[in-house]
Order: C-alpha cells, then sequence, then structure tokens
C-alpha cells in the first residue's frame, strides 16, 4: 500500500495549485484526476481574470502560485478592464488559448519535484478517530495519506441538461464523479445541488466579423504574473462585439414552455449574476438588445465562444435563435450549449483556513465550496495547498483577512456567511479594495508567501526591489516638489515623467495612484484599523454560546455551529445582530477581567492592565470605498 504526505482530488484550476502548493512545500504529494486530459481544463470561458477576479490571479502569483505566469505564457490577447473609473476596479483580462494553457500547466505538475499525478476516481476519504489516513478509489485502489485536498470541481454527480435531454455526465463530454458525495454526506458535510451553464461553440469559418464590432487587446500589455517581463507580450487575436435582436427575444419568449429552467427540470440553484440568455430575456423585457461577445477558443481551433449567450434550450431552438444574432446568420454550432447540476458542500462547516473544523487533516477548495470560476478556484487551491503544507510540518496556518486581500474577502465570505448560489467574486465585495488593488499585490501578500515556503526567493527580491524603487520614488518626488500637478483628477504621471527620468513607468503609475488617492487612501486605511480591532479580539475555541445569557436563540444556535475565531468574524455571520455582538463583546470583557483578577490572586495581587477595546458600534464603521463613486 503507498504512502504520500497528501493526496489532492481533483486536478482542475483549484487541485493544480493546490498539488503544486504542496510538492514545493516539500510534501510528497499524489494528485488524482478523472481524466488526465482534462488537467487544469477551461470547460467555459477562454479567459482568465476579468473584474475582481483579475485581482483574484495576481494574488495567487503574488503568493507563488502558477496561474499568472500560466496565462502569460499562453495568452492571445489581453485588455485591462474598467479603466474608465477608479484604480481600485481596474482589473487585468486575458483571453487564452485553452489547449496551450491546458499544456502549460501539464508542464508545470509533470516537472514538479515531490509531485505524482495519476487517473482515478475517488470514491472515498478514509477517516479514523476523526483525522485524514487515506483515500480510496473505485477500483479498490487505497493509498495512506495524512493530508487531503478534496478539488471535485463540478463533478460530483454532475448532470448535463439540453431541454428535454439530461444525462449525467461532467462539462465538455467527460464523466461524472458519483461516488464521493456519499462519502462526504457521510462524514457530516450538508450537501448543496448548484448549476451553471455555458454557450454553444460556433465553427469561426462560418461567421461574418464584418457585421461585428472588433474589440482589440492593449498597448502595452500588463502582465498577470509579477515574474513576467512585459516587454515580450504581444496580442495575437481579436474579439468582437455583437448584439441580440428583437428576433432572437421573440423566439426564446415563444418558447419558455421548453426551457428546462422555466419547467422544472433544473433543480440546482444557479448564479443571479451570470443569467442565461432565456433568463435575461424574461428578467429584462425593457431591454431591446443584450450584448454578445465573440472569443477565439484559440490559435488552434476555429472554434469560437460567444459569451452572453448562455443557454439550456433545446437543440433546434439553440440553432434558430443563434442565428438571429448579426453575424452568425450562417453560423454553425460545433458544440452544444448546456446547463450543468452539481452537488457542493456548505463551506461553513471550514475553517479561516478552508479546513474541515471536525476533521484533522482535511481541506477543501474550489466548485466544491459553493463558488464559480477558475480563478476563484485556483485562489482556494493555493491557500489550501499551502495551509495543508504547513499543517503537515506542525507549523501555524496562513491566514489571510478582509484587509489583506481579494482572497481573504473570498474565504471569509464562503466560511463565514456560506453561499446560498454559485459565488463570483466581484470588486463590490471587497470593503477595502482602494487599499487592495491588483498593482500592490505583491506588496501586500509576498512576504507571507515567501515565510510560509512557497513563493521564491526570487520572487521575494523581485517585490523588495520594486518597493525600494517605489520609495525611492516617493523621496524624489519630494525633493523635486512635483507631486503638485498628480493631484489634478485627469493629472497622468507621464506628463511629469520628463522630468524625472530615473523613475520607471510602471513606479509613476503606483505613485499616481497613491497620490490622486491620498484622502481616499487615509479613509480607507482608518476603516481598516477599526477592523482590525475587532479581529484581534479573539473569542476562545471552547465558548459556550448556547448557554450565554442575552444572545437571541439564533444567534446561539449559528455560533456554535460555525466558532468565529474573533468578534470581528462573528458580527459577520448571517443571524448574528449587532446586538448580539454587544452581549459577545461584554462577555469578552468580564471573561478577560475574570482572568485577569485569578492571574493577580496568584501573582500576589498585579493591577489589571487596562480595559478590552469597545466601541459604541461593535461592528465597526462603514468601510466602503468612496474612489469618486467610482471605485
Amino acid at each position: 500500500m503507498e504512502t504520500f504526505d497528501a493526496v489532492v482530488v481533483g486536478a482542475g484550476h483549484a487541485g493544480c495549485e493546490a498539488a503544486l502548493a504542496l510538492a514545493r512545500m516539500g510534501h510528497k504529494t499524489l494528485l488524482l484526476t478523472l481524466n488526465l486530459d482534462a488537467l487544469a481544463l477551461m470547460p467555459c470561458n477562454p479567459a482568465i481574470g476579468g473584474t475582481g477576479k483579475g485581482h483574484l490571479v495576481r494574488e495567487v502569483d503574488a503568493l507563488g502560485g502558477e496561474m499568472g505566469r500560466a496565462i502569460d505564457d499562453t495568452f492571445i490577447q489581453s485588455r485591462m478592464l474598467n479603466t474608465g473609473k477608479g484604480p481600485a476596479v481596474h482589473s487585468l483580462r486575458a483571453q487564452a488559448d485553452k489547449l496551450n494553457y491546458r499544456l502549460r500547466m501539464r508542464r508545470a505538475v509533470d516537472e514538479c519535484e515531490n509531485l505524482e499525478v495519476r487517473q482515478a476516481e475517488v470514491s472515498r476519504i478514509e477517516v479514523e478517530n476523526g483525522r485524514v489516513v487515506g483515500v480510496t478509489t473505485t477500483t479498490g485502489a487505497r493509498v495512506n495519506c495524512r493530508a487531503a485536498v478534496v478539488c471535485a470541481g463540478v463533478y460530483l454527480k454532475s448532470r448535463i441538461i439540453i431541454g428535454e435531454c439530461s444525462w449525467n455526465g461532467g462539462p465538455q463530454g467527460l464523466l461524472a464523479a458519483n461516488a464521493l458525495t456519499g462519502c462526504l454526506s457521510g462524514l457530516g458535510f450538508s450537501i448543496r445541488r448548484f448549476k451553471t451553464g455555458t454557450p454553444a461553440r460556433l465553427d469561426g469559418r462560418t461567421i461574418d466579423f464584418s457585421k461585428m464590432e472588433p474589440q482589440p487587446g492593449d498597448e502595452p500589455i500588463t502582465p498577470f504574473s509579477f515574474l513576467t517581463d512585459a516587454s515580450t507580450l504581444r496580442n495575437r487575436a481579436l474579439c468582437y462585439l455583437t448584439y441580440t435582436t428583437k428576433e432572437t427575444h421573440e423566439i426564446l419568449l415563444a418558447n419558455l414552455h421548453r426551457a428546462p429552467m422555466y419547467t422544472g427540470s433544473i433543480h440546482g440553484t444557479g448564479a443571479r449574476y451570470c443569467p442565461s440568455i432565456e433568463d435575461k430575456v424574461v428578467r429584462f423585457k425593457d431591454k431591446e438588445r443584450h450584448p454578445v461577445f465573440l472569443e477565439p477558443e484559440g490559435l488552434y481551433t476555429t472554434e469560437w465562444y460567444a459569451q452572453g449567450m448562455s443557454t439550456s434550450m433545446p437543440e433546434e431552438i439553440q440553432r434558430a435563435f443563434y442565428r438571429t444574432v448579426p453575424g452568425l446568420e450562417n453560423a454553425r454550432l460545433v458544440r452544444l450549449a448546456y446547463a450543468i447540476e452539481y452537488d457542493c458542500i456548505d463551506p461553513t462547516a471550514l475553517t479561516g483556513a478552508l479546513a474541515a473544523r471536525e476533521i484533522a487533516g482535511l481541506w477543501f477548495a474550489g466548485q466544491v465550496n459553493g463558488t464559480s470560476g477558475y480563478e476563484e478556484a485556483a485562489a482556494q487551491g493555493v491557500y489550501a495547498g499551502i495551509n495543508a503544507a504547513l499543517w503537515l510540518a506542525g507549523r501555524e496556518p496562513l491566514l489571510l483577512s478582509r484587509d489583506d486581500g481579494y482572497l481573504g474577502v473570498l474565504v471569509d465570505d464562503l466560511v463565514t456567511k456560506g453561499v446560498d448560489e454559485p459565488y463570483r467574486m466581484m470588486t463590490s465585495r471587497a470593503e477595502y479594495r482602494l487599499v487592495l488593488r491588483q498593482d500592490n499585490a505583491d506588496f501586500r501578500l509576498t512576504e507571507r508567501g515567501y515565510k510560509a515556503g512557497l513563493a521564491t526567493r526570487e520572487r521575494y527580491e523581485r517585490m523588495l526591489r520594486r518597493r525600494e524603487d517605489l520609495e525611492s520614488a516617493r523621496a524624489l518626488l519630494k525633493q523635486r516638489r512635483l507631486d503638485i500637478p498628480l493631484r489634478k483628477p485627469d493629472a497622468k504621471f507621464s506628463q511629469i515623467a520628463a522630468q524625472a527620468p530615473e523613475i520607471s513607468p510602471e513606479t509613476g503609475r503606483q505613485l499616481e495612484i497613491e497620490i490622486k488617492y491620498e484622502g481616499y487612501i487615509d479613509r480607507q486605511m482608518a476603516d481598516v484599523r477599526r477592523f482590525r480591532r475587532l479581529e484581534s479580539m479573539p473569542l476562545p475555541a471552547d465558548a459556550d454560546y448556547l448557554h450565554m445569557d442575552g444572545l437571541r436563540l439564533e444567534a446561539r444556535e449559528k455560533l456554535d455551529r460555525q466558532r468565529p475565531a474573533s468578534l470581528g468574524q462573528a458580527s459577520r455571520i448571517p443571524g448574528v445582530s449587532p446586538g448580539d455582538v454587544t452581549v459577545l463583546t461584554i462577555w469578552l470583557e468580564k471573561r478577560r477581567r475574570v482572568q485577569a483578577g485569578e492571574k493577580g490572586g496568584a501573582q500576589g495581587g498585579t493591577k489589571e492592565d487596562g480595559h478590552a477595546q469597545t466601541s459604541a458600534n461593535p461592528v465597526g464603521g462603514g468601510g466602503h470605498c468612496r474612489d469618486g463613486g467610482t471605485a
């Protein structure tokens, strides 16, 4: 019987990052996947990044993950989104060559020391005395391990739906994983049923692009990885914009009786922010048209992705309404659009390290936690992998808070608030987004990744050089009194670059943001300090919430089940009111005084060392960035 330090279940974006993190941090790791050819598969849109998601990719990279470097090596077009708004919401997005991306990530996995990858379906996580001891596959093979990271994606009992037709299966013709759900349920995890979907793929040779608006990439290009030399990057493809028509909407509305989401044949919960085209037509009846972005699947294929046209309508309806879109009149559908249902867990059963609260040595990452998207999965994967590796080494976990990064927001939202629909990262979820910009992700996280043991010395030293360059540039501007022009709303560093040629364009852009938004950043840092005060007030793991006087019944049950680590986390649990937080604050103060009294008595009556900090508004103040209304 074989033995590994850790087994990672699933080789999607979460699984690859988790396995690489574990192996690179020195642990013998086995990565198991249903299909080796689907490793790092992009079954839906052919892109990495986007609003909010681009921040996550840069944070994955800053910690030492692989996604940023992989997309820099394989993208075919890159754009910075939201440049007309404040810098807090600027988000990088790159069109990927799907095949090359998958091969690039496979190469990283294959070449990684301490990492072995195999094709197999895991049927059981073996647990003895509350600890993981191994995994078993559907063929009966047993692998011993001390740690397991479940990254099952959308494959758990997955079901494909196209009109009246449905079958058990994974995305893009792959198999479903039918065995593991029962094991997870038996281990005490609450199972949810979620749904997502994807548009059809079109034959580019049958698309009339002359009827569409070209969407070029940016020049110069900003890379995702802080290790990538931007001068080596270039765009190699165009995207196109077109729109639905009145005829499109008429066909959809006339056939709603055949739409699975309206007939009741879909039971999983879908995401409100990513509706199907039939749902958009119903919900937004006042809109005469909806945008459709045509994106190439890669340079190796003629397939194109029709973003904005996700559907689960029957095949003949799909073929009819796609051809009502300008430029698609003669388009051939290479792959039909479909909806997919799948099982996932309630992530409130996890700690802030994405570890199972009741089972030692078990972590979860990716869509099995109720999220959607490649980027959210990769971020959870690197985070769970780092923490599993630290646990195996007997070290304290890496815990990121909401003021540390979008990854901290993502994890806190999952384990504290839970999910009732597929979770997508958006800039609006981050209260402190003006200080959590994508341009400073390395300043915020690389040192922590380096100390954990994942980020390399090369990455760490490059971050230090960037920080030194920024500090030197600040001093130079002050010496030459050049910062005043940058305080104007429409000012750009390029306008004064000739007076400070020592400052690189990259450093200049960061200076421009710091100076122009100095007042907003100062206000947000004050919010961060209030937030940290609550986060620094730990709640004991053995607190008896069920018998705590003053707490409402709902709060008692929620607090007892989720066991928040701090007063701040407790304040964010749905069902815990500001009044309940006040009760906890008073209880903590009384407990501190009792403990201080006992300690003082034991030491001959020493004085108390001050009072615990409390606040008239214990849940903190505001925390929303107001970057001219656009951040």
